[in-house]
C-alpha cells in the first residue's frame, strides 16, 4: 500500500510541536512558546502562510531568504512535476548530467564576472566548505580572513569564519589559521593579508547578521587589495544573491569588484530542493582538480541532482519572467523610506539599513528618561529581549512574522519573498506603526510582556 501523505498530515495536525518537543529540538520549542511564536502553520503560498484556524499571515522573513519567489510558486512546481514524468536517470554518479551544465551555463551567463566553472552543493555552508578547500589548494596557502559579525554557516569550517561567538561557544577547537578582520576597515585586511600565508578572503556583501551595508568603495578595494597580496577575493552571497538586493547578486551594486569565487544558495531552488552553487575562475577550479586522478578530489552525494537542478533552472526563468529584481529593488525603497520617514517620531528608532528586500532595523537608547529607565531594565534581564517586543505584537497583533536579527543586537530583520506587493508593503508599514506607538507608552502592555519573558530567561538560565 502506498505511503498516504495527505491522510499521515491530517492524522497528524496540532501534533506540531508535541512532536518537534519530544524528538527534534525541545530548547526551540520552549523558546517559540515563550515568544508566542509556536503556530501550527498548514499552507504557504507567495508571501503568506495560513495556520491550523485559517488564519492568513504576512511572512516577512521568507525561510531567512530561501522563498524569494515566494512559497510553492506553481511554475517551479510545475517543472519539477514534468521532470518526475519523465523518468529521468539522475545521480548515476558516473556520468555528466545534462541539467547540471545546463544550470551551469544559465548561471555563468548572468553575471558579468570572469568565472568559468560551477560546482553544486546542497547548502550555502557546504558553499563555503568547498571555498575554503578550493581556496587553500589554489594558493598553497593556510590563512582564511572572515570579518567581525560574519555569518558563512554553522558546519565546522564554516563555523571558523564565524563572527558571532554565540554560535562559536562549546564546538572549540576551530579550523587553524582562519583570522578575524573589521568590516569596512581596508587598514585591518591589509596588515592581515600583509602576512603573506593569505589563501582568501571571505566576505557577504552585506552582512546579514545586522544587514551591515558596505562602504561604497570598500568591496572593489578589498579584492584589489587580495590580488595584490595573492590571495582570493571570496564572496559569499548565500542570502545576498538572486535578486534580493534589487540585483542579481549583491556585489553588482559596486564597479570594478573582481571575485575569484562566488557562493550562492538559499533561493536557488525556490524552496523546493537544497541546492548550492560555487562559481569560481577556470584556473582555481583546473587546480583543484588537476588531472584524471583528481577528477573526483572534491564530491557531493547530492550537488548534481536531478530535482535541484530543475528547481534552479525555473527558478532562474522566474526572476526573469517575472522582472523580480527590479521588483526587489522598487519594493526596498518603498519599505526602507517608510521607516526612515518614522524615525523622528519614534525615539527608539536608531537606523534603518536597507539593499533591496533585505531590511535591518535598528532600535537604539531613547532620549526620554522614562523610555531610559525602560530600556535599561530590559536590557539588564536579557541582551536579546529588546527587539521581541517588537516581533511578538507584530505577530500577535498583525499577523506578521518577522525575526531577530542575532544574538545582541536590537535589530530586527526582513527578508520577504520578492513577489511581496505594494500593498503588502503598506500593511507592514502600518502595521510597524502601530507597534512603535504602544512601546513607546511606558509602562504598557508591551513592556509587562517583555518583563515575563525577561523573568523566564533569567529563570531559564539559573
Amino acid at each position: 500500500m502506498p505511503y498516504d501523505i495527505k491522510a499521515t498530515l491530517e492524522q497528524n495536525r496540532g501534533n506540531d510541536h508535541s512532536l518537534f518537543r519530544e524528538y527534534v529540538n525541545p530548547q526551540l520549542a520552549r523558546v517559540l512558546q515563550t515568544i508566542g511564536f509556536d503556530r501550527n502553520y498548514t499552507r504557504g503560498s507567495g508571501a503568506y502562510l495560513w495556520d491550523d484556524q485559517g488564519k492568513q499571515y504576512l511572512d516577512m522573513i521568507g525561510g531567512y531568504g530561501v522563498f524569494s519567489v515566494g512559497r510553492n510558486h506553481p511554475e517551479i512546481r510545475q517543472a519539477l512535476n514534468e521532470y518526475m514524468a519523465v523518468d529521468d536517470p539522475s545521480l548515476v554518479q558516473l556520468d555528466t548530467p545534462l541539467l547540471c551544465g545546463l544550470l551551469a551555463e544559465a548561471l555563468l551567463k548572468r553575471i558579468p564576472y570572469d568565472l568559468g566553472r560551477v560546482y553544486f552543493t546542497s547548502s550555502g555552508t557546504e558553499g563555503v566548505e568547498t571555498a575554503i578547500k578550493f581556496a587553500r589548494c589554489a594558493t598553497g596557502r593556510p590563512a582564511i580572513l572572515y570579518c567581525n559579525r560574519a555569518f558563512h554557516g554553522l558546519t565546522n569550517g564554516s563555523l571558523a569564519l564565524n563572527g558571532d561567538a554565540g554560535f562559536r561557544e562549546g564546538f572549540a577547537p576551530f579550523l587553524p589559521e582562519c583570522r578575524e578582520v573589521v568590516f569596512n576597515d581596508l587598514a585591518s585586511l591589509e596588515q592581515a593579508l600583509g602576512a603573506g600565508d593569505v589563501a582568501a578572503f571571505v566576505v557577504e556583501p552585506v552582512q546579514g547578521k545586522g544587514v551591515i551595508i558596505p562602504e561604497p568603495g570598500y568591496l572593489a578595494a578589498a579584492s584589489d587589495l587580495c590580488h595584490q597580496h595573492g590571495a582570493l577575493f571570496v564572496a559569499d552571497e548565500v542570502q545576498t544573491g538572486l535578486g534580493r538586493t534589487g540585483r542579481f547578486l549583491a556585489l553588482q551594486h559596486e564597479p570594478d569588484v573582481e571575485p575569484d569565487i562566488i557562493v550562492l544558495s538559499k533561493a536557488l531552488s525556490g524552496g523546493y530542493v537544497p541546492v548550492g552553487a560555487v562559481l569560481t575562475r577556470q584556473w582555481v577550479h583546473d587546480t583543484v582538480f588537476s588531472s584524471m586522478d583528481r577528477a573526483v578530489v572534491h564530491s557531493s552525494t547530492f550537488g548534481k541532482g536531478g530535482f535541484a537542478m530543475v528547481a534552479g533552472l525555473a527558478t532562474l526563468a522566474c526572476l526573469d519572467d517575472h522582472d523580480l529584481v527590479n521588483q526587489a529593488e522598487q519594493m526596498g525603497q518603498l519599505i526602507g523610506e517608510g521607516i526612515q520617514a518614522m524615525a523622528p517620531r519614534f525615539e527608539f528608532i536608531h537606523e534603518v539599513r536597507w539593499r533591496g528586500l533585505m531590511v535591518g532595523i535598528e532600535f537604539g537608547k531613547p532620549r526620554s528618561v522614562a523610555l531610559k529607565s525602560a530600556w535599561a531594565l530590559v536590557h539588564k534581564m536579557n541582551q536579546n529581549l529588546f527587539p521581541q517586543a517588537v516581533a511578538m505584537p507584530l505577530l500577535e497583533d498583525h499577523r506578521i512574522l518577522t525575526q531577530v536579527a542575532g544574538h545582541n543586537v536590537d535589530i530586527i530583520k526582513l527578508l520577504p519573498p520578492l513577489v511581496i506587493t505594494e500593498a503588502d508593503m503598506q500593511y507592514f508599514l502600518d502595521s510597524f506603526e502601530q507597534v512603535m506607538v504602544r512601546l513607546h507608552k511606558f509602562p504598557g502592555p508591551a513592556w509587562e510582556a517583555l518583563a515575563h519573558i525577561g523573568k523566564f530567561a533569567i529563570q531559564s538560565r539559573s
